[in-house]
């Protein structure tokens, strides 16, 4: 019996991408529950950032540490090209002024990081999970920088908190989260958390739940009240996943089909939830609902390009090898 709890935990951990779509059909179906969990975001994210960084795997990091030159190429993207290409799109289309809550999400979800869960999603659809975990370690660890300058440059006094507090929250976050998923890491033994893997999942599934269920406490609400301005948002947020995969999947071309799809993966899955803790929550109600419509196509798309990915790649003339396309 006393093994109970880790059994149920080993088996939530195995259902994947389904425990994920059951979370948001719950937190959808039952408002009342992202109500009492919204005070917990900021506490949910640090602890799914602890089991992230927990779940590291230092030697996948060195090979692409070694031969860096992508990794770089790619964080640049993701950090700095994207944010400024994309925020000032957003302003010369005059979002700020017209819709000045949803320009506040659009330009958060530019400034944010690749999701954490990423390299976990990209191993699903057969995709380089060691570029993506190389890509998002060094992306994360420049945003307490990268943030606050562009949050000053495109958001300005339309944040609630000053671009330094952001950008040292957001240090507090990843650095105390680091700390204790390394040395967590490093008493554990990789050996053993290997052996855990799947009830560490399932422990990231209920603490995923808490800030799941509270980006989605408004949603059913207001598709009720304003289902045309609702749809319209769950739209505008697969258009803004795909711009970013296409247009970043046609920029590293010539790294090979394998690895520019690898990094337009990871650079449309966007962190907005960091920039939810880091504001403490404190965000107007329709840049919530915005980050809530952000997250569905970061959670279907496995399902939804797994296949095409795994068959693009069979047929490219580059392998996914952190040497490089084949006969090279």
């Amino acid at each position: 019996m006393r093994h109970a709890p880790a059994a149920v935990l080993a088996w939530l951990g195995r259902q994947g991408t389904r425990a994920v779509a059951a979370l948001i059909v719950l937190s959808i179906a039952m408002p009342w529950i992202g109500h009492l969990l919204k005070p917990f975001v900021t506490e949910a994210v640090f602890l799914l950032l602890c089991v992230a960084f927990v779940l590291v795997d230092a030697a996948a990091l060195r090979i692409y540490l070694r031969r860096p030159t992508i990794v770089l190429a790619a964080t640049a993207w993701t950090s700095v090209v994207i944010p400024i290409l994309f925020g000032a799109s957003y302003r010369m289309l005059g979002l700020n002024d017209q819709s000045p809550d949803l320009f506040l999400a659009l330009a958060l979800q530019a400034i944010a990081s690749p999701l954490m869960a990423a390299p976990a999603f990209a191993a699903l659809m057969g995709l380089d999970a060691t570029l993506v975990l190389c890509t998002m370690v060094t992306s994360t660890a420049l945003l307490p920088v990268t943030a606050p300058l562009l949050a000053y440059a495109f958001i300005g006094p339309a944040l609630t908190l000053s671009p330094l507090t952001l950008g040292l929250k957001l240090f507090a976050l990843l650095a105390g989260s680091a700390l204790v998923g390394f040395t967590v890491r490093r008493f554990a033994g990789a050996t053993a958390i290997e052996r855990q893997k799947e009830a560490i999942n399932g422990f990231n599934i209920l603490v995923l739940f808490v800030f799941v269920a509270a980006v989605m406490e408004s949603v059913a609400a207001r598709l009720l009240a304003t289902p045309m301005i609702t749809i319209g948002l769950a739209v505008l947020a697969f258009v803004v996943f795909f711009a970013v995969l296409c247009l970043t999947t046609l920029v590293f071309a010539s790294a090979g089909l394998g690895r520019a799809l690898t990094v337009g993966f990871m650079a449309s899955q966007r962190n907005v939830g960091l920039m939810l803790a880091a504001s403490g929550g404190a965000l107007p109600d329709l840049t919530w609902l915005y980050f809530a419509f952000s997250y569905f196509p970061i959670y279907v798309s496995p399902l939804l390009l797994q296949p095409l990915t795994r068959r693009m790649i069979a047929r490219a003339s580059d392998a996914i090898d952190p040497r490089g396309p084949k006969g090279k």
